[in-house]
């Protein structure tokens, strides 16, 4: 499993290397100190899984990084390795794509768990700012990846709602998630609707943000002939 990792201080990328050799034996880990390489990088190898993305880069600002890189590689996770804890820019990374935002100050174990549910398709988001966007209604907790998945009635939603949602949560546009279940477009947006509704938010972002805080593992999708 190919893994980038973006940042432009080496001392980063070293210890990321260290930190991606517990994930999984078969990591490959490979490294970009700017945008421009990364970009290159990425092309040359279009099996890339994961990418782990600093804000602050040298060449470009990162959110437009990951906006491009989000728009031509739909299939790679990215994660924001980022020494800011700014709720604003873990909202903004969310909205445009981003399937997580880790503090560059959590411990190796956080950061482990927090891979370990974007590659099992979660979102993660830091407990402290889940609590700091007031989202919280109980103690922040770690993500649990081994929690039950939620069965479609727990929240009042179908089973094509949960594979819609379960999109949502890869950062999946609405165009993206009628090829991928063979929908109209007007069922997609129906579709989010209810979601939205059930988990009682108002926008894409703030469905993120609930979900990743009960620690939900959404199920597999379901058949593209389901309703």
């Amino acid at each position: 499993m190919k893994v980038l990792v973006v940042d432009d201080h080496g001392l980063i990328r070293e210890a990321m290397q260290g930190v991606l050799k517990k994930l999984r034996r078969d990591v490959v880990a490979l490294e970009a100190a700017n945008s421009e390489k990364a970009m290159r990088v990425v092309e040359e190898n279009p099996d890339i899984k994961l990418i782990l993305l600093d804000l602050t880069l040298p060449d470009r600002d990162g959110f437009s990084v990951l906006a491009e890189l989000r728009a031509s590689h739909p299939a790679i996770a990215i994660v924001v390795l980022s020494a800011v804890q700014d709720p604003s820019q873990v909202v903004k990374a969310l909205d445009l794509g981003a399937s997580g935002y880790i503090p560059k100050s959590a411990d190796s174990e956080v950061i482990l768990n927090a891979l370990r549910l974007v590659l099992s398709g979660g979102i993660y988001v830091p407990p402290e700012i889940l609590k700091h966007l007031g989202m919280s209604n109980a103690q922040p907790q770690p993500p649990a990846i081994d929690r039950p998945l939620i069965l479609p009635n727990e929240v009042g939603l179908t089973e094509r709602q949960m594979d819609v949602l379960a999109l949502v949560m890869q950062g999946k546009n609405n165009k993206t998630i009628c090829r991928a279940l063979h929908l109209a477009e007007p069922t997609v947006k129906n579709h989010v609707t209810a979601i939205l509704k059930a988990l009682k938010v108002t926008n894409r972002t703030e469905a993120v943000i609930a979900v990743s805080e009960l620690g939900w593992k959404l199920p597999k999708l379901g058949s593209p002939n389901s309703n």
